[in-house]
């Protein structure tokens, strides 16, 4: 009897209409097609259960071709995304689709300077009209001018406002779909942005503080919310995961709740449950967006115990993520929606009188 373990890799001809559960179970044996399949069943079978939170983080340019819509606004309106961290260029592009402005497939080998005097876009293989950006700059503008005085918020007050403009807006334009702002919105979900200034929505924000508005994103708000959703999901037989599309800052923001709550407020932890990232890059560059989970560990952010339940995924996002999406989406139960946004004031509150109690000269307590 042979010791190894493993199921036997059972070649078969390819099914004519094979269903994307089909293909992912079946026809990815091996090598990074293995672990796009892993990746699938243990968001599927694991991740996407009840008693488990799970965050996603985005980076890279996911919006333009219209992945806000297509495939994260899905999950969160069957209750799959609770949080999200995101880069704030991916929200403010995912309002183009959301305003109806057309962004079009094109190539990346086109003629640059040409598309310069032709007031044409590109971002790799998708151009638009130079247009859609001011009509798209507009709109975010009169949509902040519309907070102007609202003084300091986290991001995610920030997001959720604008959500529920930009719902507003595509009631009024008929937009068949919901963009990943809208679909937060109304579910609730709250949205994070770890570099705040770093994008158009940020740019406008700042233009408005040069006419003297209040309105201003606080980053310490935004670090304490977010810990406080990992502290909450994990109290008792809760269970945190993370969903990590791509790598850079968002990545380091969702993975740092840990920390936060461990090394700065010396609060009991012990790392997240689930891990699952979507990257390109490699590990031995140093750089955190092709860092490993095993790596992680030693920082606090992954349960030891837990490896088994981590998966990463060498693939290019745009790849990967309608196939984890769409697996997710035919395999997994709809959840009932967690609302987070609605208990992050009271779960912020919970981890501050645990933190005071634990550290009443607000000094660390370590491990």
């Amino acid at each position: 009897m042979s010791k190894i373990k493993g199921g036997v890799i059972d070649p078969r001809p390819l099914p004519k209409n094979a269903s994307v559960v089909t293909l992912v179970d079946d026809f990815l044996p091996a090598y990074n097609g293995a672990r796009l399949r892993e990746a699938c069943q243990l968001l599927a079978e694991k991740v996407l259960q009840p008693g488990v939170t799970l965050g996603v983080s985005i980076t890279g340019a996911l919006t333009p071709p219209g992945f806000g819509t297509s495939v994260l606004a899905p999950m969160v309106q069957a209750g799959f995304i609770d949080y999200i961290v995101s880069t704030g260029a991916n929200l403010y592009h995912d309002l183009h689709h959301a305003l109806g402005l057309a962004l079009h497939r094109s190539s990346p080998f086109v003629d640059d300077k040409a598309l310069r005097e032709a007031n044409i876009v590109r971002i790799y293989d998708i151009v638009f009209d130079f247009d859609v950006l001011l009509r798209t700059d507009r709109f975010c503008y009169e949509m902040l001018r519309k907070m102007v005085d609202a003084g300091t918020m986290s991001s995610s007050e920030l997001h959720h406002r604008m959500g529920a403009l930009v719902a507003a807006a595509e009631k009024k334009l008929r937009r068949p779909h919901p963009s990943l702002l809208a679909a937060a919105y109304r579910a609730d979900v709250p949205i994070y942005t770890s570099s705040p200034g770093d994008s158009t929505i940020g740019m406008n924000l700042a233009a408005l503080r040069l006419r003297g508005g209040s309105l201003a994103v606080d980053p310490s708000m935004d670090v304490n919310e977010t810990a406080a959703l990992v502290y909450g999901a994990t109290r008792g037989k809760g269970k945190s995961a993370v969903l990590i599309l791509g790598g850079g800052s968002p990545k380091n923001f969702m993975l740092q709740t840990e920390p936060q709550i461990q090394e700065i407020l010396g609060l009991t932890g012990r790392g997240h449950d689930h891990f699952i990232q979507i990257t390109d890059a490699r590990p031995d560059t140093g750089g955190l967006s092709g860092a490993t989970p095993s790596e992680a560990v030693s920082w606090g952010k992954i349960d030891p115990d837990k490896l088994p339940d981590t998966v990463v995924v060498y693939a290019d996002t745009s790849l990967a993520l309608p196939i984890l999406g769409a697996y997710a989406l035919a395999k997994a139960k709809r959840r009932p929606l967690k609302r987070l946004y609605r208990q992050r004031t009271a779960l912020v509150d919970r981890m501050r009188k645990d933190y005071l109690r634990r550290n009443p000269d607000h000094a660390p307590a370590g491990r």
